[in-house]
């Protein structure tokens, strides 16, 4: 990926409640906000961008475009293919083109999208997103990049539109961000691990969940153990647990306050997923919760409103999710595949909307934590790819127990014996890859705010009917760090590496505790996986080959 970054600044006070984006200098070349011309002044009233701009699910020819505007108004976008130094190309492999989106306007907190369709492969475009009002009047423009993955019949290198590019490509994953009360403190320069992961220059992001806290009220100060004080930035809606939506909303607004954030989504796409935290720890469908702080007791109604606004703020490319019509529950659909051409096909799960009770997981036939619909696509789906790796991103771990009171929040139940409850499902899962032959699976997560990377055997399991594989945990990116967890033996798994803070809840003020992984897949697809802290530093580190 080019080093095509971009910045954005504060330019409006936090006492307004409005942040406008602008893009700064980037080590490519300038990127400024876009103005009218010199004769013509300012008009006061103007839209601006408030939470910056992001890309996501970006495939071999699409992507979806999404901003915020400061009042009613046309998402308007410009894309432009530019070369490896970020200029724009004239003449052979040229490419220009001008989308109009959805209206932001108050129902959708003035979020909206553009799905980008038809767009050539293995190409890096300039982006500028801006919005216009109803008399037509353009307003504030804010610039990015994105890349479309090369096309899957590449082999080696790859002609883009006459460029020649490589085959390669990388991407990070990390989860967990404004957890356990530790937000923006810009004392120590805000969520820096979301700068250290803008560093490696990856070609797309996976936040593998809870990629906002909305049980977690964030507070002006915080007394670490040593006796430090943590500073936090804070607004009425992240004050209290969310419960109405505009609270929901503003959770996600406040994290897009962060200036380390938003120049990372102006460059590098996003696959989004949800866990727990958008609505309440560790819910589930049908729950009523029991915490005092919520006068909204019944998880489903919180749970509408947060995925409202999380499909509002999330750039995901399903058709569903993009309509117009699309609000809470219905039919929008969050698992998802990703293609990435030859060399990788990605599989985001939703571990969340159909998944049952927290009971202790002992049942003798199978309980849901995917449910029948996703179970079938997922192994219809994997088995069909053609892709080199399959990479399948569970936002919850497959066999780190994670205990929830007397039951149990993920898929393992403590018990080393053969499969339970929710474990049965995973084992219909890995026995139909093993029965379609599918090669090179690989399974990336986060959830439990430490890293790891976990081997999964046949030789060493209760259930024996699988071929091995990977999983590799990372995280947080900014919040508390636990762990390391036990693990549940069913399937085999051994810990070949773990790495968590040094002690329960650590802030994430000296960077070590936090930690993304970074994804290298090189020309002849060797899958480099490593995993590293917030200072950008390597804790571990495997390459894995494909097997044919």
């Amino acid at each position: 990926m080019t080093d095509l970054s971009r910045r954005t600044l504060v330019l409006s006070s936090l006492a307004a409640g409005a942040l406008s984006a602008v893009s700064a200098a980037g080590a490519a070349g300038p990127a400024q906000a876009a103005t009218a011309p010199s004769a013509v002044p300012l008009v006061r009233s103007r839209l601006t961008l408030p939470s910056g701009i992001q890309t996501g699910d970006a495939t071999t020819d699409s992507a979806v475009l999404w901003s915020r505007s400061s009042g009613p108004g046309r998402l308007v976008a410009t894309l432009r293919a530019v070369d490896a130094g970020g200029a724009v190309i004239s003449g052979k492999g040229a490419f220009e083109r001008t989308l109009r989106g959805s209206w932001a306007s108050a129902d959708t907190d003035f979020t909206a999208k553009i799905s980008a369709t038809q767009l050539p492969s293995g190409s890096r475009f300039a982006l500028t997103l801006q919005f216009e009002d109803e008399d037509g009047n353009l307003g504030e423009a804010v610039r990015g990049s994105f890349s479309t993955a090369a096309g899957p019949n590449a082999a080696g290198r790859t002609a883009a539109r006459g460029n020649d590019v490589p085959r390669g490509q990388s991407f990070v994953w990390t989860g967990d961000t404004a957890g356990q009360g530790w937000g923006i403190n810009e004392e120590i320069g805000g969520m820096r691990a979301y700068a250290a992961m803008h560093a490696t220059k990856p070609d797309f992001f996976i936040h593998s969940g809870d990629t906002v806290y909305a049980d977690g009220p964030i507070q002006a100060s915080v007394t670490e153990p040593d006796g430090q004080g943590w500073k936090n930035l804070v607004t009425e809606e992240v004050s209290k647990v969310a419960e109405t939506l505009n609270e929901f909303r503003g959770r996600h607004r406040y994290n897009l306050m962060d200036r380390n954030v938003r120049a990372f989504y102006a460059d590098v796409p996003v696959i989004a997923q949800w866990d727990d935290h958008e609505t309440h720890n560790n819910w589930w469908p049908g729950q009523t919760i029991d915490d005092s702080r919520y006068t909204v007791r019944d998880v489903n109604t919180l749970a509408a409103r947060g995925r409202q606004a999380w499909q509002e703020y999330q750039p995901i490319a399903d058709r569903r999710a993009l309509s117009p019509a699309t609000t809470g529950f219905e039919p929008a659909r969050i698992y998802r595949k990703i293609p990435r051409g030859a060399q990788l096909d990605l599989f985001a799960l939703d571990m969340r909307s159909f998944k049952g009770e927290n009971t202790p997981g002992l049942e003798a036939t199978e309980t849901h934590i995917l449910g029948e619909e996703q179970v079938q696509w997922l192994i219809r789906e994997v088995s069909a790819s053609k892709a080199t790796w399959k990479v399948v991103l569970n936002d919850l771990p497959l066999g780190v127990v994670v205990p929830d009171a007397k039951g149990q929040e993920s898929i393992s139940n403590r018990n080393d014996g053969a499969p339970l409850g929710r474990e049965l499902e995973l084992a219909r899962v890995l026995k139909a890859f093993k029965d379609a032959g599918v090669k090179n699976i690989v399974w990336l997560t986060a959830d439990v705010h430490y890293c790891a990377a976990h081997h999964y055997s046949p030789e060493r399991a209760a259930f024996r009917d699988f071929d091995p594989f990977w999983e590799f945990v990372a995280g947080p990116v900014n919040a508390g760090s636990f762990g390391p967890n036990a693990m549940d033996l069913t399937f085999g798994p051994t810990v070949e590496f773990a790495k968590a803070g040094i002690r329960v809840n650590q802030s994430p003020r000296d960077g070590k505790s936090q930690f993304f992984g970074h994804v290298e897949i090189d020309g002849g697809d060797a899958f480099t996986v490593s995993l590293r802290n917030a200072l950008g530093e390597t804790v571990y580190s495997k390459t894995l080959t494909p097997a044919s």
